[in-house]
């Protein structure tokens, strides 16, 4: 009589803060060993990792994640949007670490391979929640306008608030406070 065939394993960990420290510091190594001007280097080292990864068929969580990745490259190169300064710099260097085809784990190892990479976009995801949420709010605002919705601010009313917002709650965050995170795209101010 033979074994049952394994068809797959489910494995679940939790990561303790130490260990979120751990990632966070290749995070911030990352950073710290981007060249000021590779904007372009980064934005397409992303989308490589982007489609090799759904190219090897990962976890569902790790595709969830990847997805996570689309909305921070669309706000550096949506015209509209127009962020700069500091602000563009925080986004560059949250993505600067999927622009590295060494970081911990292989990409090419079989199912695991990126799994660090998830790991490492939930926590550029939740550093970065002011600008997701800001964008996301801009990005409806701007189809509501398309719709041909009427009496609504202007995109440049409305990309002034929310990136004024969004300042405010990252400020916020950093000073240990929280807010609220809109639910409806009818509350853009």
């Amino acid at each position: 009589m033979s074994a049952p065939v394994q068809t797959a394993l489910k494995v679940e960990f939790e990561l303790s803060e130490s260990d979120l420290d751990f990632f966070r510091a290749r995070l911030a190594k990352a950073r710290d060993a981007r060249i000021a001007d590779d904007e372009a280097v980064i934005l397409e080292g992303v989308a490589a990792m982007s489609k090799q990864a759904a190219a090897a068929n990962p976890p569902a969580f790790v595709r969830e994640r990847l997805e996570q990745l689309g909305p921070l490259v669309a706000m550096l190169r949506d015209a509209d949007w127009r962020l700069a300064g500091d602000d563009r710099k925080r986004v560059l260097d949250a993505l600067a670490y999927f622009a590295d085809p060494d970081d911990l784990i292989p990409d090419s190892t079989p199912g695991i391979g990126y799994i660090d990479d998830a790991i490492m976009i939930e926590l550029v995801a939740n550093a970065l929640a002011p600008e997701l949420e800001a964008y996301d709010d801009f990005v409806a605002h701007r189809e509501e306008i398309a719709s041909g919705a009427q009496d609504l601010p202007s995109l440049d009313d409305a990309r002034a608030v929310m990136q004024s917002r969004m300042r405010r709650r990252r400020s916020r965050s950093r000073a240990g406070g929280t807010w609220s995170h809109s639910t409806s795209v009818t509350h853009y101010f």
